[in-house]
């Protein structure tokens, strides 16, 4: 059984030296909602889901998660931001998940065993267990990612383009385990360039270019920034929003 949980954004904004990165982010991803994350390349997007997670610090406002903690959330980044030189095989990467419950230095024991060997089989990669994931394709390495966040069982998902440089194939079955996984209550925060697939899979979506553009129900959300003028984001100076703060890389 799946605990609800909620995020809440409170004018949220992060910062690197060049300026800001995502700026005055306020509102709230319900507990068991379904939401898109899309805007243009540069636009704030994984900067926002880093923060959520921790992974970066906040230049200005607060993240509170609501019905578990911060550290109960599932992070899926960027492929880009995955090491796959490093010799580690699927079954490796699948059990990786189990580490909040069971810490760097528990024997997995039956139990987690099947776990594992049960995630894989549910991406269909049974029979790869022990292939190294540099040796995998890119829908073979996403679905062993995927397979990960089963075996996480996280109340809260946060996926940052997890489909770019995936076939169709693979793209159609890991949609059918986000809609499976929000079905079951989990909130899910999904960053795409895809328009089409987010007016396939997300009920709510929320538009970034530096700032927020609009958050509400998909079809007016994506209507709302079809309709702003066209403007590349660039980094707004730090001082310009907070003299006194010292920006610092991430």
């Amino acid at each position: 059984m799946v605990t609800p949980a909620a995020i809440l954004l409170d004018d949220v904004s992060v910062a690197y030296r060049q300026g800001f990165a995502v700026e005055g982010v306020t509102g709230r991803f319900e507990a068991g909602s379904f939401t898109g994350l899309v805007g243009p390349n540069g636009g704030g997007k994984s900067s926002l889901v880093k923060a959520i997670v921790g992974a970066v610090p906040l230049a200005t406002g607060r993240i509170t998660v609501e019905g578990a903690e911060r550290r109960d959330i599932a992070y899926l980044p960027q492929r880009a931001d995955i090491d796959v030189g490093f010799p580690i095989t699927v079954a490796d990467v699948v059990a990786l998940g189990m580490w909040r419950r069971k810490g760097p230095f528990r024997r997995m024991g039956h139990d987690s065993q099947a776990a594992i060997g049960a995630a894989i089989a549910a991406v269909g990669l049974t029979g790869l267990e022990q292939r190294a994931v540099g040796a995998l394709s890119g829908g073979q390495l996403q679905r062993a990612l995927f397979a990960r966040l089963i075996v996480q069982d996280a109340p809260i998902l946060l996926l940052d383009e997890p489909f770019t440089g995936v076939d169709a194939r693979t793209i159609d079955d890991l949609l059918a385990l986000l809609r499976s996984w929000n079905g079951e209550g989990r909130t899910l925060v999904v960053a795409l360039h895809d328009l089409a697939l987010v007016r396939a899979m997300a009920p709510r979506t929320l538009v970034l270019a530096g700032r927020p553009v609009a958050w509400d129900d998909t079809e007016v959300a994506l209507r709302a920034a079809e309709e702003r003028p066209r403007a590349a984001p660039s980094p707004r100076p730090v001082a310009a929003r907070w003299p006194r703060w010292r920006g610092r890389a991430a």
